[in-house]
Order: structure tokens, then C-alpha cells, then sequence
């Protein structure tokens, strides 16, 4: 049988394949991707059903930004080079938030939206080279989806930018969030032509609600806002990774130190968003590199593709033949 896929012609012996045989066929990691054929999406619950036959013309595209063979992230249509995002917060001043910034090689920075004060002094968007970091103003502090909304319409106005990390906070002890109101704003938010980045639990129906709900992004946490404690439940993270196909999942509070970074980025995640462990460090500038190289790290490893995971010790060296 012949078939045309990604415009080239390619004989399949199969005598019944299907798009789920077909794919499996190519060897192609099948993480965000789609599959049309003679022109019409095919979603992925149909691709065990969906025959594929002589002289179809089958499209396969896998879901991240291209451009000279980089590996580059897409949200929202915007492309990034890197994977780590990084906050603007608890730094000593504005000259080491922005050697930071430069070290760490982000190009999207969250920055939040508070009431000025009279005698305030210079606002934080004179001092970020606009022009090399895109800006993610959240909404932190908001504990209803009716406050998020509304501060989400004033960031917009105040930033000039309808991208979002949306903050819902459910518990003010441990910062968690109230997902079920995060997924009421987001709701919201998207149909006023936000790109919405939710903050969310490491809970796998809240992901799915928000990816459904129209997020450009799932942003489970690794552990409490500020605590470093890095990823201690990352089997729910891995869930949701696993779980979510259309948007980028970004890691997002409580990583510490490179290391966790990498492990998230080991894990499949598309990005990492870290402030405190940075910000905090006795050394911000040389943290900020080290999470930059970490977050690089575990995302060669991703694609590497680890070794198989053995229960007994793999000799190295061949067995046979050896003096006695």
C-alpha cells in the first residue's frame, strides 16, 4: 500500500494499518502530536479506530516551534529559546534582580500588580529591558476568581500585555491553590483573549480542567510557594505531563536548587519557573546561571532518553573471555 505522509510517498506493507500503527511505524515520540489525513484532524481517541488506506495523504506534525533545528518551546504562538522562567521578586534591588535576569538567560518574567503607595519610588518596568523579556504579570495575592479577574484587567491595562500567570489561592498558610476557582477564571480570562498561564496543585483533573478551559500552559507546583523544597511528590507531576498534550506544562514553585530543575526537566516538562531559590541565594547572578545550565541539562537528558532501569547490576565490560 502507498500512501503520501508529510508530503513524501512511503510504501506500508501493513495490509489494515491504522493511524495509531502508522505512528507507532515511524518511531516518533507521540507527545502533542497531530495527525491529519486527506486534510481532516484525527483526534487521538480515534486513532485505533481510523483506517488509513491506498493513496491517502497523512500529515504528521509534532506540536514545538522549529527554526534551524533548535529546540525551541511555543506557547500562545510565541517562541523561546530558553526553558527557564524566572520572577522579579525578593531581590535586594533592582541591579541584582537584572544581573540575575541576564545570567539566568530567561526571556519571560512574571511581574505582579500591586496598589502604588504615595512617595513610591521608580516602578519595576523602568528598569527590565523590555526588549529582551517578555512579561507574565500574575495575579498573587488573590484569594477569589472575581479578585483575579479584575486584577487581571488592571495588569493588562498597566503592562500593555494580555499574557497571564493566574494565581488562585485557596489556603494563605501553604499558598496552595483553589483550582476550582482557578479553573472558573480561567475560563473567564480566556473568552477576553488572555493567554492564561495558571498556577495549579499537582492534581491531574485540575490539569485536564484547564487545558479543556482553553490555558496556554498547565503550571502544577513542585512543592509551597517559597519553600525549596524541590519536587517531593513527582509522580503527580509526571502524571500530568504525561497526561496533558496540547499546552506546555511548566513546573512552577517550591523548586530549590539546579537539581530540581533538571529532575523536572528529566521528568518531560516543557519549562520551570523559579524566583525565591534565585532571588534568595547567597549568589543570585551564579544561581541563576546554575539554574540555567540545570533546567539545559534535564532537558538533554529528556531527549537523550535515559538508560533502562535494571534491578541487577549490566556488566560493562564484555563477560566473556576473561583471564583466569
Amino acid at each position: 500500500m502507498q500512501l503520501t505522509v508529510n508530503r513524501e510517498a512511503v510504501e506500508v506493507s501493513e495490509p489494515q494499518p491504522t493511524v495509531r500503527t502508522l505512528v507507532a511505524g515511524r518511531n516518533m515520540p507521540d507527545k502533542a502530536m497531530v495527525v491529519a489525513v486527506n486534510g481532516v484532524v484525527v483526534s487521538r481517541e480515534e486513532w485505533d479506530k481510523r483506517p488509513v488506506s491506498e493513496g491517502d495523504e497523512v500529515e504528521i506534525v509534532h506540536a514545538v516551534a522549529g527554526g534551524g533545528g533548535e529546540d525551541r518551546l511555543e506557547i500562545a504562538g510565541v517562541s523561546f529559546a530558553s526553558r527557564l522562567f524566572t520572577g522579579t521578586g525578593k531581590y535586594g534591588d533592582h541591579d541584582a534582580m537584572n544581573a540575575a535576569l541576564d545570567a539566568s538567560g530567561t526571556e519571560l518574567v512574571t511581574v505582579a500588580v500591586r496598589y502604588m503607595e504615595s512617595g513610591e519610588g521608580r516602578s519595576i518596568l523602568e528598569d527590565l529591558d523590555l526588549g529582551k523579556y517578555r512579561l507574565l504579570p500574575n495575579t498573587a495575592g488573590a484569594t477569589t476568581a472575581e479578585q483575579a479577574i479584575r486584577m487581571a484587567r488592571l495588569a493588562r491595562e498597566a503592562t500593555g500585555t494580555n499574557w497571564l500567570k493566574l494565581e488562585v489561592i485557596g489556603d494563605m498558610k501553604t499558598l496552595w491553590p483553589d483550582t476550582e476557582a482557578t479553573v472558573a477564571a480561567t475560563r473567564v480570562l480566556v473568552d477576553e483573549g488572555f493567554v492564561v498561564l495558571p498556577y495549579t496543585s499537582p492534581d491531574l483533573v485540575a490539569a485536564i480542567r484547564l487545558e479543556e478551559a482553553g490555558a496556554a500552559t498547565v503550571m502544577p507546583l513542585a512543592s509551597p510557594i517559597g519553600s525549596g523544597q524541590g519536587m517531593p511528590d513527582w509522580s503527580s507531576v509526571l502524571r500530568i505531563i504525561e497526561r496533558i498534550e496540547s499546552v506546555p506544562v511548566v513546573v512552577d514553585a517550591g523548586i530549590g536548587v539546579p537539581s530540581d530543575a533538571a529532575r523536572a526537566m528529566e521528568l518531560g516538562a516543557d519549562a520551570v519557573l523559579v524566583n525565591t531559590a534565585i532571588a534568595r541565594a547567597d549568589d543570585p547572578v551564579k544561581m541563576a546561571r546554575a539554574m540555567k545550565l540545570g533546567t539545559e541539562a534535564g532537558r538533554l537528558s529528556y531527549l537523550a532518553g535515559r538508560m533502562p532501569v535494571s534491578a541487577y547490576a549490566v556488566a560493562s565490560s564484555p563477560t566473556q573471555g576473561v583471564p583466569a
